[in-house]
């Protein structure tokens, strides 16, 4: 009998582990205001239905990137513009840190969009991308209408979290966040881009995302 009860404990116990496990330690958020969510892959597909709208701009190299380049692929997003001269080269800065490790990691895409598209032409960006020495092919520099930059910055990767979800193109959008998102194009983090604490953290969350 002691044996039976030991034996019903231990598989009590494993399924409890098998269950923590099935859940994941990179959250999942829903809504700007970063309501953390744990939860299984399989969970998440029915209790976050936030995802990355559609979207459709051009890079450096004046070739069309969309939604659909970051199929199936963890990406960061970040928001700059080449003239800035406060938090951006902090943040292009820390970014590379996240290049370095994953320029050869083609299931990893980096995304700045451009603030000022109306200035940041593909030429800007390529030569703005030659200056900071960099050469991955998987960091793209976009540029594109203006008010639908804002409104995927704002709208769908929440960058200004709740300050900036209502607010329209006509507000300039200037933040330090970097937005990490998953396969399935959800939201899995925000960090602060000028803190390589942040940066550190987010590496390591794309290490979690990349084995789920």
């Amino acid at each position: 009998m002691l044996k039976t009860v030991y034996f019903r404990s231990s598989i009590f116990w494993l399924l409890v582990l098998l269950s923590c496990k099935q859940e994941s330690s990179v959250p999942y958020y829903n809504s700007p205001d970063f309501e953390p969510h744990f939860l299984s892959k399989k969970d998440a597909s029915r209790q976050i239905p936030h995802t990355i709208a559609p979207f459709s701009f051009t890079d450096q190299n004046k070739k069309t990137i969309t939604d659909q380049s970051v199929n199936q692929k963890i990406h960061i997003a970040s928001f700059i513009f080449t003239s800035c001269g406060s938090i951006c080269p902090v943040m292009i800065k820390n970014l590379k840190i996240v290049n370095s490790k994953y320029q050869k990691s083609e299931d990893v895409v980096l995304l700045s969009f451009s603030v000022t598209p109306w200035i940041d032409t593909p030429q800007k960006l390529k030569d703005f991308k030659v200056k900071n020495n960099i050469t991955n092919p998987n960091w793209h520099f976009l540029t594109g209408n203006k008010a639908e930059i804002y409104k995927l910055a704002r709208q769908s990767y929440f960058a200004e979290e709740d300050l900036g979800f209502t607010s329209d193109s006509t507000k300039f959008l200037h933040t330090e966040h970097i937005v990490l998102a998953d396969c399935d194009k959800k939201i899995r983090g925000i960090y602060n881009g000028t803190l390589q604490t942040d940066i550190e953290q987010l590496i390591k969350d794309i290490e979690v995302l990349r084995k789920e």
